[in-house]
């Protein structure tokens, strides 16, 4: 003890003021404080107003230096850090100091930081939005009963009355994202279930998902159901529809009950999966499904209509089907549905899914 303390007494003042930050802040976290003491702290020491959100509730704390939330317009923050609770963020500390940032601002929102992160952990009111994928998938299964799936729910944070609504997700980017960009106000819920993303939230806008996101949507109702819903819409997602909800889906759900087997039997198939092979006249036959007219294709592809017009003469001659006649274009469209439903390649331009 007398060695640390000959140590300490050899620092120079800035490290000596930041020690006694940290002591400061360890000293909050055993009495156990709360958020709103917390930020009365932290104003107190910066001699600055301090400020505490947290993502999940959407409430701010602005304290004063006297010690009192402050109503008065925010200003913009002199210096800020992210609150994060097992590796996801999860709010926001910041001081707005008028004048030039303190010396020691930078320790103290890194100890504000880790100290709300700490509150937030023993008290609550936020918590995560990944969550225990074993809890997850309880809640979304089909064999659990509904006392387990109400308990699992509750225990997810979602109340008894609140409905919920059930994404199924592939993305590169992280989960706890996606879910905060479909559902900000929360509750929102995210999980890797058998390599499939899961988000349950209370209210969902698919119409927020980044570029890169593939989602199937499922129609409120229970959560086994929509879960089911979810992954049989997520299967019909391609680069040119990377959201599908399932109440859109229609009769080609259907599809997604035949056997894979018979699937690569059908001769219509089997040429989809040939012509796969050819990016070019691939992208053709997409747009041109896709659109359901040929000038539309044209505007999609960037191409003369001529141009287009020629190609699928060739598609329909390699494929077998009359492209030109209404029942030729709904075997193209099937077919082509039924390929990407196999799962077994994708277009070129189409980035793999992530998983």
């Amino acid at each position: 003890m007398e060695a640390l303390a000959q140590r300490l007494s050899q620092l120079d003042p800035h490290s000596e003021g930041a020690i006694r930050v940290v002591a400061f802040y360890d000293t909050l976290m055993r009495r156990r404080v709360d958020l709103p003491a917390l930020a009365r702290a932290s104003a107190g020491l910066g001699e600055c107003v301090a400020g505490i959100r947290l993502h999940g509730t959407g409430r701010s704390i602005r304290v004063a230096p006297d010690g009192r939330e402050t109503t008065a317009p925010p200003a913009a923050p002199s210096a800020t850090a992210p609150i994060t609770l097992d590796e996801e963020e999860i709010g926001t500390v910041w001081l707005e100091r008028p004048g030039p940032s303190g010396p020691f601002d930078d320790v103290l929102l890194d100890r504000l930081a880790l100290a709300a992160a700490a509150v937030v952990e023993r008290y609550g009111p936020a918590r995560t939005t990944m969550a225990d994928p074993a809890l997850v998938e309880l809640a979304v299964s089909a064999d659990c009963d509904e006392a387990a799936r109400a308990r699992a729910l509750r225990l997810l944070g979602f109340a008894a009355d609140l409905p919920v609504r059930v994404l199924a997700v592939r993305s590169r980017l992280p989960l706890d994202r996606v879910g905060a960009l479909v559902c900000p106000a929360r509750p929102v819920k995210a999980a890797l279930v058998a390599g499939v993303g899961v988000i349950l939230a209370a209210a969902v806008a698919p119409e927020a998902l980044p570029a890169g996101v593939r989602a199937g949507v499922a129609a409120a109702g229970p959560p086994d159901r929509s879960w089911r819903e979810a992954r049989t819409a997520l299967r019909f997602t391609t680069a040119r529809r990377p959201v599908v909800h399932h109440d859109d889906l229609g009769a080609l759900a259907l599809l997604a009950d035949v056997p894979a087997e018979a699937l690569r039997a059908n001769p219509d198939v089997t040429a989809v999966a040939r012509l796969a092979r050819t990016p070019e006249e691939f992208e053709t036959l997409e747009a041109y499904c896709a659109t359901g007219s040929l000038r539309r294709a044209a505007d999609a592809l960037h191409l003369h209509h001529s141009t287009v017009a020629r190609r699928l003469d060739h598609l329909g001659t390699s494929l077998g089907i009359p492209l030109g006649d209404p029942a030729g274009r709904t075997r193209a469209r099937l077919a082509l549905t039924a390929w990407h439903l196999l799962g077994e390649g994708r277009h070129p331009a189409d980035s793999p899914d992530p998983g």
